[in-house]
């Protein structure tokens, strides 16, 4: 896959995450205990072979900033292409802040005209799954399509949830005939995986074209509005997908990694999902501490008992706490005998001795980064 190069554009986020994506992007956003949203983009990538990777910032990126640094996890350090992050700027032309993700990518028109690829792996930043770009990269090439998009088939539809929602109505042939934007009733189960290949040159005429017309959203102003001038088509992905679309749906897929088949099939040994590495000591379980079916990162120190929890890393849990159901995030520290049910703790949350949290699994209770109970 040295013909192709990825372009991954971080800037929009669901106002249903709420206080998720407060101080960060959505590819910033904690998820599996280790992992952030963008390494299992960026793992995609690289395990296909693609090593030139732009990175569209738009807003709070400072967090995403932090997390990729030069690349070298992804090994993306590279003397030739490799990582490259593209924050906003002010121009003539450009306020710094983009109106759509047209905008965006006619922004970085510099790095996307100067990669040397022929080919371009678009993709958002909040579906995650595990997966390698060569079959469909093929496929493109050999049904001669302009735009090939990756969709995977929705069995239940949660009205709730939906952001970004892009079905896709296709012939026989797999060509699209009809793309739906958010539909109220979708008419098919075919859902839109957010990662397009195409040629760059049709990438950059399609981005042009649109600013010209005052058009500035890639999916509603370009797929949508050309379904029937250009050649679309569908790819099948028939692996474990997680939308990143709202709270709910942050705790859903997070809770399904203790589904061992689902982790198994998302942290594939034969994909493996890069992240950033942090040296700690392993988890420690003192006195009465224990965890039942609970992911725990390493740095944990675990006095309470912990049952059907993410917990990542640096958490502690003192004697006589007790946490059900619930995901507590880097540095928490959780007081002496309080209980939390069905919690969602952003980093370096202090919940203090003997306070009781309960959320609801339809509705999980978030607290903000540093709050303290």
């Amino acid at each position: 896959m040295e013909n192709a190069f990825g372009l991954i554009y971080t800037g929009d986020a669901s106002m249903q995450l709420r206080d998720l994506t407060f101080s960060r992007s959505v590819a910033a956003v904690p998820f599996g205990g280790r992992y952030r949203t963008i390494d299992f983009m960026l793992s995609d990538l690289v395990n296909t072979g693609i090593y030139n990777v732009g990175i569209i910032a738009q807003r709070n990126y400072h967090s995403l900033m932090d997390h990729l640094e030069s690349g070298k996890e992804w090994d993306l350090h590279r003397k030739r292409d490799g990582l490259f992050i593209l924050p906003p700027f002010v121009t003539h032309d450009n306020t710094g802040v983009y109106k759509g993700t047209v905008d965006a990518l006619r922004s970085c028109m510099g790095y996307i005209r100067r990669s040397s690829q022929k080919y371009v792996v678009l993709m958002g930043s909040h579906t995650i799954y595990n997966t390698t770009y060569n079959e469909m990269i093929k496929q493109h090439i050999a049904s001669g399509a302009d735009i090939t998009i990756m969709y995977n088939r929705v069995k239940d539809y949660d009205m709730s949830e939906q952001f970004d929602d892009l079905r896709l109505k296709m012939d026989g042939d797999g060509r699209v005939i009809d793309i739906a934007f958010n539909p109220a009733t979708p008419e098919t189960d075919c859902c839109s995986c957010d990662a397009f290949v195409m040629e760059k040159s049709i990438l950059e005429y399609l981005v042009e074209d649109a600013y010209a017309h005052a058009r500035y959203d890639f999916t509603s102003d370009v797929l949508v509005r050309n379904v029937q001038n250009l050649n679309i088509r569908g790819w099948e992905f028939t692996g474990y997908v997680a939308r990143i679309n709202s709270m709910n749906s942050y705790y859903k897929h997070n809770m399904a990694l203790l589904d061992k088949a689902v982790s198994t099939e998302l942290f594939s040994s034969e994909h493996p999902i890069y992240t950033k590495i942090k040296d700690e000591f392993p988890a420690r379980y003192v006195g009465e501490g224990r965890a039942v079916n609970s992911i725990v990162a390493d740095g944990c120190v675990i006095e309470g008992l912990v049952e059907n929890s993410v917990l990542f890393r640096g958490v502690h849990v003192a004697p006589g706490a007790v946490v059900r159901n619930s995901i507590l995030m880097q540095a928490d520290d959780i007081g002496e005998n309080s209980m939390l049910d069905h919690m969602i703790l952003d980093k370096g949350v202090s919940v203090g001795m003997e306070r009781v949290l309960s959320g609801h699994g339809s509705y999980p209770v978030i607290l903000r980064k540093g709050t303290r109970v």
